[in-house]
């Protein structure tokens, strides 16, 4: 299914929490941020910390992306959130916004991405999608979220390989 991407607004506010919360696998807590974070990327001065973009058909959020840089880094991004509408996960609509993002950040001068996710067994799908699409899982730091909920860092070098020799 190939959507319309476009920024999200405060109007997607409520539709954003609903998809967020719709999963069925983030904390109540983990919600609340995902609002959070989009209040702040919204807010009068518009914060360039949080960005995101919306996978939209017609004017429905089927889903969203939020990823912005790293401190102290060059080059070095976060992908905070890719969610998409549970009705419609395994469309492509992830794909497309993950896509996206890896594009904008190429156009940014991005030379890494970072992606934080659960060990849990209901998150085996998410470490898949980004391990099928390129994404190098590089460490795992035991009882991170929760006992037995370990942190899963993954990393994607966007320079073509070239992650050591620009470092120099």
């Amino acid at each position: 299914m190939s959507c319309s991407l476009r920024p999200v607004g405060r109007a997607h506010r409520e539709r954003l929490e609903q998809l967020t919360r719709g999963t069925g696998l983030f904390r109540e807590s983990e919600v609340g941020t995902a609002v959070e974070l989009l209040d702040a990327s919204l807010g009068e001065r518009g914060s360039d910390d949080y960005r995101f973009v919306g996978a939209f058909d017609r004017n429905e959020l089927l889903g969203y992306a939020c990823w912005g840089p790293t401190p102290g880094t060059e080059g070095t991004w976060d992908l905070y959130w890719i969610v998409v509408d549970r009705a419609r996960q395994g469309s492509g609509i992830g794909t497309q916004l993950l896509t996206e993002v890896e594009g904008r950040l190429r156009m940014d001068g991005g030379r890494l991405v970072v992606v934080e996710t659960s060990s849990r067994a209901d998150y085996a799908a998410t470490r898949g999608f980004y391990q099928a699409r390129g994404y190098t899982r590089a460490a795992t730091i035991p009882g991170y979220y929760a006992p037995g909920d370990d942190l899963v860092i993954y990393t994607k070098d966007l320079t073509d390989g070239d992650l050591a020799r620009t470092a120099s």
